[in-house]
């Protein structure tokens, strides 16, 4: 890693205590190992207040919300502090247009109040400023004023949600950054043609999690030991980006086979079906530390994303994670990009008949040496890997703005 040294300021989507395992909070904590990270905490507004007021993340977080308290939340890493924001006003509600943009920038001014006292309490001088697909918060930056700002590009925007506003802000976020970091090569050719300084670096995982599967005295999760065998498994959140229609056809083609949904369910997507269906098993949130139990349990591994002009921009973690724990992966061909990075060892089908021929293949074919090629697959695409490249465009960004003198450095 060529970045040491250095205080990053890193504002990211996800919230720090995410039961799933985030790129953003991945980065903020591998960059840590060799910088002093500050990781701002995705702000919770009003609503979310009266909703979260009495849960756990809110009792976390209720002695740092103030707009006047500097204090911070230590990690497990030592050079990673987390900043919690005040609360918001919720304004996602109002049109596009000068009212939103003028309420925004209010919601920035508190966000910037309470950076600027912190950078001062703690002396943060010649901060990188990385927005970390906090697309929702586009002119934090200029408020700040960091020596380097960073986008962090890590999906396309798919719900209205995020829509709404995000395709302007995000478009404004892109334009005034000084680097663009996107995390797929359909991403990095959008974004390029509004900032010539935009960079490719994959999605990874964590090897040295999920390759906890592989030791045969890790107990199988309960709720996927249970289930009769074979399990088809998938990891992760049950959403849009899910072909649902090619599933039932395939889990009506196979119903030898138990098919099982490990995560959060957004059941506006969900067709009834999948909860009627006697070889379809729902199990609700697992905390990633148990992602290698579950996995563990599953015969093949899924990614059954739509195929679609979403889908051909997301690089999913999943996919090295499942490889990192051996299994056997069958997915839809919905990212082409992805062959170049698998080499092979993943089966990309075209169809549902495709996609039972390919899951039938993979139970009868799997052995120790094809687990164990998978698991180098996954060795070339560890976070380590990512981060110090990532590390790296960051590092070259310095060096041509003239802050740092490469000579000095070496």
């Amino acid at each position: 890693m060529k970045l040491k040294g250095h205080q990053i300021i890193i504002f990211g989507l996800p919230r720090f205590d995410s039961l799933i395992e985030s790129t953003n909070y991945i980065t903020a904590k591998l960059l840590a190992r060799e910088n002093q990270v500050y990781y701002v905490d995705n702000p919770f507004t009003i609503k979310d207040y009266f909703l979260l007021r009495k849960s756990s993340e809110y009792k976390i977080r209720k002695d740092h919300i103030s707009l006047w308290n500097t204090s911070l939340i230590d990690t497990d890493v030592p050079n990673l502090k987390i900043i919690i924001p005040p609360i918001l006003f919720s304004i996602n509600f109002l049109p596009e247009g000068l009212i939103f943009r003028m309420a925004l920038k209010l919601n920035e001014s508190l966000i910037t109040t309470k950076l600027k006292a912190i950078i001062s309490r703690y002396k943060i001088k010649d901060f990188i400023f990385i927005n970390s697909f906090n697309f929702h918060y586009p002119d934090i930056a200029a408020k700040i004023n960091p020596s380097l700002t960073v986008y962090h590009c890590l999906d396309p925007m798919v719900l209205s949600f995020n829509r709404k506003h995000g395709v302007v802000s995000e478009d404004r976020l892109v334009k005034s950054s000084d680097l663009v970091i996107c995390s797929s090569k359909q991403l990095f050719l959008e974004k390029i043609r509004d900032n010539p300084n935009t960079y490719f670096v994959a999605n990874a995982a964590n090897l040295e999690h999920s390759s906890k599967a592989l030791d045969p005295e890790l107990p199988v999760l309960p709720i996927i030991a249970d289930l009769k065998k074979p399990v088809i498994g998938y990891f992760g959140a049950i959403e849009r980006r899910i072909d649902y229609h090619f599933l039932e056809i395939v889990i009506k083609d196979n119903p030898d086979k138990s098919f099982v949904f490990v995560g959060p369910e957004d059941k506006q997507f969900i067709p009834q079906w999948f909860y009627e269906a006697d070889n379809v098993s729902f199990t609700g949130s697992v905390a990633y530390e148990h992602m290698p139990s579950v996995i563990k349990g599953f015969d093949v591994a899924l990614i059954p994303f739509q195929k679609d002009e979403v889908s051909n921009s997301i690089f999913p973690l999943k996919l090295f994670e499942y490889l990192g724990a051996g299994k056997p992966v069958v997915a839809i061909d919905f990212n082409p990009d992805l062959n170049e990075f698998t080499k092979g060892y993943v089966e990309f089908c075209s169809s549902p008949d495709h996609f039972s021929e390919a899951i039938n293949t993979a139970l009868r074919s799997d052995n120790d040496e094809l687990r164990a090629e998978r698991v180098a697959v996954a060795a070339d695409n560890t976070w380590d890997n990512r981060i110090n490249k990532i590390s790296d465009v960051i590092y070259n960004t310095l060096v041509v703005k003239g802050l740092i003198i490469e000579d000095q450095v070496s």
